[in-house]
């Protein structure tokens, strides 16, 4: 059968489902066990993972069988349309798999690959690592995406151990093996109530100190609503429900990011790279970012938990945004079906008239759905709570962002813009 593919396909798999040995207090996807039996492990499994951080067993409920494991490296290569062929393996903490299941991904992509080029990606708190670890990372050109929110003030605030133990020197200690290694690393940080404050302190820390290329900002939000199965997080629809915390709030957002900009735009542009200022270049210059949530549309990568089931996006792994199982339904029928579809156009399609008539519409496009708990100064809901913030930073940046963008479209560097404000 023909599919008429618009987009690359992405799936972010959960090789060990939500299953993890941080406690990470913000932490929106732990509690996802609660939401099947599959997902939920049984008590001595659980203490297997939480208080001695060992590696699930085979057969472990957590855990993606090797048959699953085969399915999805044959179907997701047979899907692309591109040359390249991007895994993305994420958690909870992916590697609670042993490296012995990654090894044997990698057998099923070299088979089912045929020669194509295929790249992998894998997201981590970093704890788990070791030397054979990393021998096997670099020698495969695996990137690894790094969670580490900052000094160790600021990361052990919130990630913390099933002992309740800040992580921050086990973290930075796997960076530096990472680096002795010669293995790519990106540093993916939340910002949240315990550094959103320090912007300066945060930003040089990644620079000067882990000498970072590639740092990924994430702001936390979540809001409590307890539920009778164990949960304690709000979804988008739930209402009256009290910020987390641990949150930020939007000014403290749009100020942090300001900060920071104008810290990178003098001395680091095309050195160091931001998420954030990437994408909202982007949006400048017409392009699509290369972050979800400032994206126009939703649905261009979905979720798949351990036990083959996809969801429409790692925010939105509840029941009604089940597609199906890949075992049974098929990939290109959940990711490119009526009902994914509709889910990425809802994005577009329900923003408030406020946001449709903002002068930064280019920039965020109402940002991530899941935020969008506010109501408009005329009533209207959808709004997004982080908005505030995003007007007070792309209000700052934009003479800085104009000239950039016309530097790329005269054919010089961005990074002009280092001495044209000075």
């Amino acid at each position: 059968m023909y599919y008429p593919y618009a987009r690359p396909l992405y799936v972010m798999a959960k090789a060990a489902g939500p299953l993890c040995n941080l406690r990470c207090q913000y932490c929106y996807y732990l509690e996802k066990q609660h939401l099947a039996p599959s997902l939920n492990p049984s008590p001595e499994e659980e203490g297997s993972v939480t208080d001695k951080s060992l590696p699930p067993r085979e057969g472990m409920r957590g855990a993606m069988s090797d048959s699953l494991l085969e399915s999805y490296v044959r179907d997701y290569i047979q899907l692309q349309q591109t040359p390249e062929v991007l895994f993305t393996w994420h958690g909870g903490e992916p590697m609670l798999r042993p490296l012995s299941f990654y090894k044997q991904a990698v057998r099923y992509q070299q088979y089912y690959g045929r020669g194509r080029q295929i790249s992998n990606s894998i997201q981590t708190n970093g704890t788990l690592l070791t030397p054979e670890w990393c021998r096997f990372l670099h020698d495969e050109g695996w990137l690894v995406g790094l969670s580490i929110d900052g000094t160790k003030e600021m990361h052990d605030a919130y990630r913390v151990d099933a002992k309740g133990e800040g992580t921050w020197q086990r973290v930075v200690d796997a960076i530096h093996m990472l680096q002795d290694y010669g293995v790519e690393w990106n540093a993916m940080a939340t910002v949240n109530h315990a550094n959103v404050s320090q912007p300066l302190a945060f930003y040089t820390f990644f620079r000067d100190e882990l000498h970072c290329q590639f740092l990924q900002l994430s702001p936390v939000v979540e809001r409590i609503r307890h539920h009778s199965d164990g949960r304690h997080l709000a979804q988008l629809f739930d209402e009256n429900c009290a910020i987390a915390p641990y949150s930020v709030k939007p000014a403290e957002w749009g100020k942090f990011l300001c900060d920071i900009f104008d810290e990178w735009v003098r001395h680091d542009v095309g050195e160091m790279f931001v998420n954030v200022f990437d994408a909202t270049l982007a949006g400048w210059m017409g392009v699509a970012p290369g972050i979800c949530v400032y994206a126009e549309e939703c649905g261009h990568a979905v979720v798949m938990e351990h036990n083959g089931d996809v969801y429409s996006c790692d925010h939105f792994v509840f029941p009604q945004y089940r597609l199906g199982n890949i075992l049974t339904n098929g990939l290109p029928q959940m990711v490119y079906g009526e009902k994914q579809t509709a889910f990425s156009r809802l994005k577009k399609d329900s923003l408030p008239r406020q946001c449709r008539e903002c002068l930064w519409l280019k920039a965020c496009h109402g940002e991530c759905p899941r935020l969008r708990f506010l109501h408009t100064a005329d009533g209207e809901p959808g709004l997004n709570y982080l908005c505030a913030g995003y007007k007070i930073f792309f209000q700052h940046v934009a003479p800085y962002i104009d000239f950039m963008r016309n530097e790329l479209l005269a054919g010089r560097p961005a990074s002009g813009v280092m001495t044209a404000f000075v």
